[in-house]
């Protein structure tokens, strides 16, 4: 009677004898995990099977029976082979059920758009050769709308992720590839090469159109990823909207900041290229202490009954930066209503203008001193250059948001220093909003007794009062 022998190996096998199960197990071990390898170093499950040290029983004529004992009750537990980019981390705090992350997204190489001539990747246009970073006037310009609209597309087409295909437009559909194609990069860039086409920026001051990236250069495949900042959620700024491409496809999604793992290691950046226009989260630098570039007047059609766009959102900013606050029960908004068109007309009426010149409409010549801070703003202060440091009128909440930059930051400032209140400046204060002009603003209203949503840090009307009383 044969012996029978104990001997273990991979499951889903044509063949059950030893040697052929050995050898499947080999190659398998031997291969990379994406390259289609069996995962059975990092825990795979794994079976016991017996069977028989001989084929035929001599002399009886008959085939020995291989019997199977059923395997043991071991749990499966997956290994993250990639360090879970969407799969939330413990420490970073729980996840709601309607806002699980999903799957693990790894992510492919530089390379050049799809049907680029000339295979793998490509060198760096314009790259300096001591530091790799790509100058601003190689960058292809775009508004802050036109980033947020592309990211939009696959959002809208739901592009399936995948690290081997392109996207119709040529670029690759995973994580970084999606950051390529809403930047209109002129090729595929990775989690190590997207820096190069970005400044580094503080998390305050994030706007619509920066990236949150995480890179990990010990090993890429293990966790990097990197989604597009499109606005916070709500005041607490605990949470933002993300824009990002991950399995199984394109989503936009809030988000907890920075992500569901990994979070303290995703870093801020701003696409060099990035101008202000049309902006779906306030106007906002380049990041490379360039001057803004004035939006070109979009037409009279974008203006009016029936108009929703975002040109109509920036107006209404710009009116508020400009006195016009008073207009807005809510909003500014991308639908034109009856608060833009009233609060147009006090800006025209402002710099002297009666009857057709004033009729609410904005021409040429009223989109001109409002995106270049021309005129006279609403109330009467002087808005060349910017609003007036001398005006004490509250200036609207769009002035004190983070991007922001103007005279009323600076004066509340050195208000707020005068009053006591200043111990988190060190250095100012200065026109551009910052955490520093927050965390003062919250002291100062503590100090008047006032907690929860009233002490965010934000000046309103009531804050602004008792500041310059």
């Amino acid at each position: 009677m044969s012996v029978p022998v104990f001997e273990e190996f991979e499951p889903a096998a044509d063949c059950a004898c030893p040697g052929c199960a050995r050898q499947r197990r080999d190659l398998a071990l031997g291969l990379p995990v994406r390259a289609g390898g069996h995962p059975a170093a990092h825990g795979a499950r794994r079976a016991l099977v017996l069977v028989t040290a001989a084929g035929v029983v001599l002399g009886g004529g008959g085939a020995a029976v291989a019997t199977a004992l059923p395997p043991p009750p071991v749990p499966f537990t997956p290994v993250d082979l990639t360090g879970g980019a969407d799969r939330p981390d413990p420490a970073d705090g729980p996840a709601s059920d309607a806002a699980q992350p999903g799957p693990d997204t790894p992510q492919g190489g530089r390379g050049p758009l799809h049907g680029a001539p000339g295979p793998g990747p490509q060198p760096l246009p314009g790259a300096t050769p001591t530091t790799g970073q790509i100058p601003t006037g190689t960058l292809r310009k775009a508004t802050r709308t036109e980033i947020i609209n592309r990211a939009k597309l696959w959002v809208t087409a739901q592009v399936p992720y995948s690290m081997e295909k392109y996207w119709s437009d040529g670029y690759r559909q995973d994580c970084s590839g999606y950051i390529s194609m809403a930047w209109n990069l002129r090729s595929n860039e990775w989690t190590g090469s997207l820096d190069r086409f970005a400044d580094r920026i503080d998390r305050t001051e994030l706007l619509p159109g920066d990236i949150l990236l995480f890179h990990n250069p010990a090993d890429p495949a293990r966790g990097s990823h990197v989604t597009i900042f499109g606005g916070w959620t709500d005041y607490t700024h605990t949470s933002y909207t993300a824009y990002e491409q991950t399995k199984p496809r394109t989503r936009k999604q809030a988000t907890p900041m920075a992500y569901w793992q990994h979070s303290s290691r995703y870093v801020a950046y701003r696409y060099k290229g990035v101008v202000s226009g049309a902006g779906t989260g306030g106007t906002g630098g380049t990041g490379s202490g360039a001057k803004p570039t004035a939006t070109p007047y979009p037409g009279a059609a974008m203006f009016g009954t029936g108009a929703d766009n975002a040109y109509v959102t920036q107006l209404g900013r710009l009116l508020v930066d400009r006195g016009g606050r008073k207009y807005y029960s809510a909003g500014p908004g991308p639908k034109w209503g009856e608060a833009d068109r009233r609060a147009t007309q006090a800006f025209q009426r402002a710099q002297g203008w009666k009857g057709g010149e004033a009729d609410g409409l904005p021409g040429p010549e009223t989109w001109k001193l409002l995106v270049t801070g021309g005129g006279r703003s609403i109330g009467g202060s002087s808005g060349s250059g910017g609003p007036s440091a001398h005006a004490t009128d509250f200036p609207g909440r769009g002035s004190f948001r983070p991007g922001q930059s103007n005279a009323y930051v600076e004066k509340l400032g050195k208000q707020l220093v005068k009053r006591g209140f200043g111990k988190h400046y060190l250095s100012g204060p200065g026109p551009r909003w910052t955490e520093a002009d927050r965390r003062n603003v919250e002291a100062f209203q503590r100090a008047q007794g006032w907690r929860g949503a009233a002490a965010d840090g934000y000046p309103g009307p009531e804050t602004w009062r008792r500041v310059f009383r």
